[in-house]
């Protein structure tokens, strides 16, 4: 059977991802990995040059298919939150991920900068405000598609109900916050 690259690659890739999606950047092992993926420690440092670039990899890959997955639309930002927020609570790997950079790697990379401005321009432009007010609207709307995640079951669900059910109310309340959030912060 011949050599798979690509798939060397891919499986590196995901075991990276369970790996720093449990134990961060700091807590992650190279030699782990390497087991996980079926392939030699030797491989991550040939596709990826360092355990730094492998995570950086891995939140590019992952936050592409997040990208993929929940398209932008500033012309909808109520939509674009809850179907976020809907990707975020069904794979809370991506969202534990993306804390872990917050935590280990604060400082935002040229793409996350670039990706972020494109978007707050973009909500901004729609109504003839500044980029900073988009920037605002874009960071309050994402901290509550996330809060779910991040709040104990406990406190997001005091009445102790159906999860589900909770959750929708949620979602619906976050869309119609979404809304009233932009109306109030790019109209004002």
């Amino acid at each position: 059977m011949a050599y798979d690259s690509a798939a060397t690659r891919a499986r590196l890739l995901d075991a990276a991802y369970a790996e720093f999606v449990d134990l961060g950047f700091a807590g992650a092992r190279v030699g782990r990995i390497a087991t996980a993926a079926a392939a030699n420690k030797q491989a991550i440092y040939a596709y990826f040059g360092s355990k730094e670039a492998l995570f950086d990899a891995v939140l590019g890959d992952r936050l592409q298919v997040l990208a993929d997955v929940v398209p932008f639309t500033p012309d909808d930002l109520p939509g674009y939150i809850g179907a976020l927020f809907d990707a975020l609570t069904d794979d809370p790997g991506l969202l534990r991920l993306t804390q872990w950079k917050a935590l280990e790697r604060p400082d935002a990379s040229p793409a996350e900068l670039e990706a972020h401005l494109a978007k707050a321009s973009a909500l901004a432009g729609a109504r003839g405000a500044s980029t900073e007010q988009g920037m605002d609207v874009l960071m309050i709307a994402l901290a509550a598609a996330q809060a779910w995640s991040t709040t104990a079951e406990a406190i997001r669900n005091p009445d102790g109900g159906a999860e589900p059910a909770r959750r929708a109310r949620y979602r619906a309340a976050l869309v119609r916050s979404t809304t009233a959030i932009a109306d109030a912060l790019l109209n004002g």
